[in-house]
């Protein structure tokens, strides 16, 4: 009798996993040539894209640096106009350049930027002045600086310093939400006067624990999205910090994919999931009304189209070098559902896609 009603679990199993619609790859192209760049103007590392409401694109490139290759300024901030002309660099010779994150505009078109090297975030207006910071670098004349330390157990986080910081975003008060980062592991949230109001998370793979939130989004309802990549998902939290949900991403692949870069990833991967398929890189929400998320990985080097609950949509793209393949997303810029700007460290660029739509 057991076997005959482990029998008949097993053929209803399948029966509805045959009925799960399988996720479709999403058509699309990548524009060629998307920026302009001056003949003696050249991206390093293209770590964050961020596009305003004029369609303006601002790249940050870890560019800019001629420097050793251990402590070397590598931050620049490029913006170009809606059609990829270039208009001016931003913040040249900032005091808080040194290895830039990433790049948003807010609601307002001011231009922010995470710099992981100096712990800082930047607020620049429209015009590209310095509006508010935020953190503080290390002093140069400190007898203790230099890289940061990674003390088990960890130090604890300070009110209104940063480590390693790498992403923020914004709800419909105007408050900011800061992704803190590879060392203090939290969200820090400050409101539209820059006035410190809370923090919340620590190291660790419980809900509201994080292991490096690298990239971090609100949508319409100001819930927050947190890229917990050293997890391998997205927590989903109010605005004040409540857990709300997590998103895993579980998409097959082909296991022969190769990696952008050095070895294929034994799986399951032990100890943080930073290179496992599906771990989010970069996040990224619509604009209302029909909000869509899109998330990245580095292997197989996929971007994924999600609805807010976390129900793939769609794949798209793989690793490579070419047109349409990535090398390390490390930001998503998607001003429609239909077009994206993605930011890759491995291959110096950034790629203009436009995703076909299904009917």
């Amino acid at each position: 009798m057991r076997r005959i009603y482990l029998l008949l679990f097993l053929f209803f199993a399948n029966v509805l996993v045959a009925q799960q619609p399988a996720v479709q790859e999403i058509p699309f192209q990548s524009v060629p040539d998307p920026l302009k760049l001056p003949t003696d103007l050249y991206l390093g590392e293209a770590a964050g894209v961020a596009v305003n409401s004029k369609g303006h694109i601002f790249v940050l490139s870890r560019g800019n640096s001629t420097g050793p290759a251990y402590g070397a300024g590598a931050a620049q901030l490029l913006e170009f106009n809606a059609e990829g002309k270039f208009l001016r660099e931003i913040g040249h010779n900032l005091y808080a350049w040194s290895y830039g994150h990433s790049v948003k505009v807010d609601q307002q078109d001011n231009i922010w930027v995470a710099d992981k090297g100096s712990d800082m975030v930047i607020k620049f207006s429209p015009e590209g002045r310095v509006a508010m910071v935020f953190g503080r670098k290390q002093e140069a004349s400190d007898e203790k600086t230099g890289p940061l330390p990674h003390p088990n157990p960890p130090l604890p986080p300070v009110d209104g310093l940063f480590r390693q910081v790498t992403d923020m975003a914004w709800d419909k008060e105007g408050n900011t939400y800061i992704s803190d980062g590879y060392v203090n592991s939290r969200i820090a949230k400050v409101n539209k006067n820059g006035n410190w109001i809370k923090s919340w998370g620590e190291p660790g793979d419980q809900p509201g624990q994080f292991s490096t939130p690298h990239s971090i989004a609100v949508d319409a309802e100001d819930h927050v999205y947190v890229a917990d990549r050293g997890n391998r998902r997205i927590q989903v939290f109010d605005s004040e910090g409540k857990f709300l949900r997590q998103i895993v991403i579980d998409v097959p692949f082909d296991p022969n994919t190769s990696p952008a870069i050095g070895s294929k990833p034994l799986l399951p991967i032990k100890g943080p999931q930073t290179m496992a398929p599906g771990s989010p890189w970069a996040i990224c929400i619509t604009p209302p009304p029909n909000q869509v998320l899109f998330s990245s990985d580095a292997y197989p080097g996929r971007i994924y189209k999600l609805n807010l609950e976390g129900r793939v949509l769609g794949v798209l793209g793989e690793s490579g070098k070419q047109l349409k393949q990535f090398g390390w997303i490390h930001e998503i810029a998607c001003p429609s559902d239909n077009e994206l700007y993605v930011s890759e460290l491995l291959n110096w660029r950034v790629q203009k896609l436009v995703l076909k739509q299904r009917h």
